[in-house]
């Protein structure tokens, strides 16, 4: 019976990806059981938060005075302390299937360089969610691990994670870190641009949902071979009614060329700390690309054509962090190398 309640509690440890647009967890020996959106709605009458992931989505730009869609973390980091932790509440509880008095160890991905007040903040919101013990670790490492890059060879690595908030580059060799560097600047500010592309323009206002479908249909890092557009519909700032407005790939291509830009030169900065012994190894194996944002069309041509380097995506970019983290749950030593203090 013990050796039963023993395995109960190792497999009810998590691995989370805790994103600003969205949050993924990994349960060992199950896989990826929670991946929604990291949204909180709130009942500003009576304080309450109402709704989690993917039923609050559905509120976006649609909710009641009395009701708040809220973004719990911000650029990769915690921004509203008790909308995270009622989140993770609500996702770990889920991820356990209801299961209640479950205390499991959780392994969470943080982005590189983030600050120890941060580091604390994230501790706290997962402990608070009934965390017997939280290991925090780089995104960009968890997502070369989930990447199925080698990451303990004595060889170099480069990994460039552009997620919802941040994007994270490193260059990893022998289960460490040599360089990395992480910019908020990521899926999130590309949804920005598009959405003050469209207002200064053509004085229309549309939402973050709209904007990441632009995205997603004509936004590209680089020009494509055949001009595509889409149809965006908003209110019209001056008319105050509702109208609509097409759009071409060029047009938004030139609205996410800063963003593009403050990428590409985070890459070229790891490039240039990347030691000569591995160099080498970089010129040979490339660049792996992970993360939502990786996908934006032609984003791999676009670095290729910047630094002369092949450059792939990962398998399943969009959860190489938590399968990485994931992962992790079953190497203990390999995350006792990598855990941030």
């Amino acid at each position: 019976m013990l050796d039963v309640f023993k395995s109960l509690f190792r497999s009810a440890d998590l691995a989370i990806d805790l994103g600003t647009i969205n949050t993924r967890i990994h349960a060992r020996e199950e896989g990826i059981v929670v991946n929604e959106p990291s949204l909180v709605a709130r009942n500003t009458r009576t304080g309450a938060f109402e709704s989690f992931g993917r039923e609050a989505h559905e509120m976006l730009g649609r909710t009641p005075a009395n009701i708040e869609a809220i973004r719990p973390l911000k650029d990769g980091v915690i921004a509203n302390y008790e909308a995270a932790q009622a989140m993770l509440e609500a996702f770990i509880k889920k991820a356990h299937g209801g299961r209640r008095f479950v205390q499991p160890t959780i392994v969470v991905g943080v982005p590189s360089g983030i600050t120890q007040v941060e580091k604390r903040a994230v501790r706290d919101a997962v402990e608070a969610a009934r965390a017997a013990e939280v290991i925090l670790v780089e995104e960009a490492m968890a997502a070369a691990v989930g990447a199925g890059l080698a990451v303990e060879e004595a060889s170099g690595n480069v990994i460039v994670d552009i997620g919802g908030g941040t994007t994270d580059v490193a260059v990893i060799s022998l289960a460490g870190v040599v360089w990395s560097a992480s910019i908020r600047v990521a899926g999130a500010a590309m949804d920005d641009a598009i959405v003050n592309h469209v207002r200064r323009n053509y004085n229309l206002l549309i939402g973050e949902r709209t904007a990441e479908s632009v995205k997603l249909q004509v936004g590209s890092a680089y020009p494509l071979e055949e001009p595509l557009s889409c149809e965006v519909a908003g209110r019209d700032l001056v008319e105050g009614v509702p109208c609509s407005q097409v759009v071409t790939d060029e047009e938004i291509r030139l609205a996410l060329a800063e963003s593009i830009a403050q990428i590409v030169e985070v890459v070229r900065t790891a490039l240039q700390h990347t030691p000569p012994e591995l160099s080498s190894d970089i010129a040979e194996r490339g660049i792996v690309l992970t993360g939502g944002g990786s996908l934006l069309m032609h984003a791999d041509q676009c670095l290729r054509e910047v630094t002369s380097l092949p450059v792939s995506h990962a398998e399943e970019p969009l959860t190489s962090v938590v399968r990485g983290a994931g992962a992790l749950l079953d190497q203990p030593e390999l995350l006792g190398r990598i855990a941030l203090e």
